[in-house]
């Protein structure tokens, strides 16, 4: 345990502080048993580190990660019990899906140690949520961390800090900027090189095809159970999304490229979706995660459109639907429209240019026309930046 303090002690002095994600003040992090999930790359760990560093004392707090060599030999639950002898009140997990069975353990330290807080975090939001419905139920509130908001990247990058704005102040057009700040050269920037925190180092859209490249070929097949060539096939199937979306699946079509049966094209697509690489948009009988049909696929964000695309050159109609839909879904629930591109609850939204016309929703009640290319909107007419400001 000795070397597990030491990597605390180490990580906590290189964790800085000065900015923090959507998500930190929403966590009740006082919880007996609290989950941060999402995709990799998008900062949980940092955050865990953040909470330990600001709220916690040392002595009594311990972070360790489930893929230390560490655990090849000593079990997470055996851990937490010395832990707790030793005064311990605070265990930090990083990486807990990586150790085997974790769920289980996480359960058995929460059952025999009502004294200890346990915060955990995952990168397979697939093999974290199916754990939490099992072992986990009833016992820890998980919550979902996404990429940076246009407004989070503007504050980490640009020093340019706004508050979250509602989808009401959106629309009513109360957002008010500081009057030197030009949105559309920033909102260029963040749509290529902007949703994961590593977003300026170098070699940024290489790192986004690595991180592709590992969740289909190792995170997925690992944690749902598949072998090597099924990870493949999940490979190309992302493949093939990426160089159409937004894409409208043909399960049948799809099934003979990929050589499996349709059914197991409808489940792929889930688990790619649940890895936070791509995002599909249902129909009126469900919402973003549902059982309801699919009628588009995009990928998850803008940034995996560039890093993806063929020579760099990506469709700019894609780009603007897939950041509306990326944005949006953090704080309601996008699903089809049979007159535009979107409808959330009883509003309508169709995304386009500076360009683009009222005439596809004229007539129907409580439209939009989300428009790119534009600083300031008017009447039924918003800026497509600004919806980067709900979170």
């Amino acid at each position: 345990m000795k070397q597990l303090i030491e990597n605390y002690r180490r990580l906590l002095s290189l964790t800085a502080t000065s900015f923090h994600r959507y998500l930190y003040e929403k966590v009740n992090w006082s919880g007996r048993m609290v989950g941060i999930v999402g995709a990799r790359g998008v900062g949980k760990t940092t955050m865990i580190l953040q909470y330990a560093k600001e709220r916690l004392d040392f002595e009594s707090s311990l972070y360790v990660n489930a893929e230390d060599f560490y655990f090849s030999s000593h079990r997470l639950f055996d851990l937490a019990d010395s832990f707790c002898k030793q005064g311990g009140k605070y265990l930090l997990i990083d990486e807990v899906h990586r150790y085997d069975g974790w769920s289980r353990e996480l359960k058995l330290i929460y059952d025999y140690h009502p004294e200890l807080h346990v915060v955990f975090s995952g990168s397979s939001i697939l093999d974290i949520t199916k754990g939490v419905q099992s072992d986990l139920s009833r016992r820890a509130v998980v919550y979902d961390l996404y990429g940076l908001s246009f407004r989070e990247y503007l504050e980490l990058f640009e020093g340019v800090k706004v508050g979250v704005k509602t989808l009401e102040e959106v629309l009513s057009h109360a957002v008010e900027m500081p009057t030197d700040f030009r949105p559309l050269v920033s909102f260029g920037r963040y749509l290529r090189r902007g949703y994961y925190p590593f977003a300026l180092e170098d070699d940024y859209e290489e790192k986004l095809r690595q991180v592709v490249v590992k969740t289909l070929e190792t995170d997925i097949p690992e944690y749902a159970n598949m072998n090597v060539s099924t990870g493949k096939k999940l490979k190309r199937l992302m493949a093939v999304i990426a160089e159409s979306v937004p894409f409208k699946p043909n399960n049948v079509t799809l099934a003979e490229v990929l050589g499996v049966s349709r059914n197991n094209v409808a489940d792929y697509l889930l688990y790619i979706e649940k890895s936070g690489l791509i995002t599909q948009l249902r129909d009126q009988t469900g919402g973003v995660l549902s059982l309801g049909k699919v009628d588009k696929v995009y990928l998850e964000n803008t940034n995996l459109i560039y890093a993806l695309a063929n020579d760099g050159a990506a469709e700019i109609g894609n780009v603007r639907e897939t950041f509306f839909m990326n944005q949006l879904r953090v704080v309601a629930d996008p699903i089809t429209s049979s007159v535009s591109d979107f409808m959330v609850g009883n509003r309508t939204f169709e995304v386009g240019g500076r360009n683009k016309k009222q005439k596809q929703i004229r007539g129907i009640e409580n439209a939009y026309v989300v428009k790119d290319d534009i600083e300031y909107g008017g009447l039924n007419v918003v800026p497509l930046w600004q919806f980067g400001l709900l979170y």
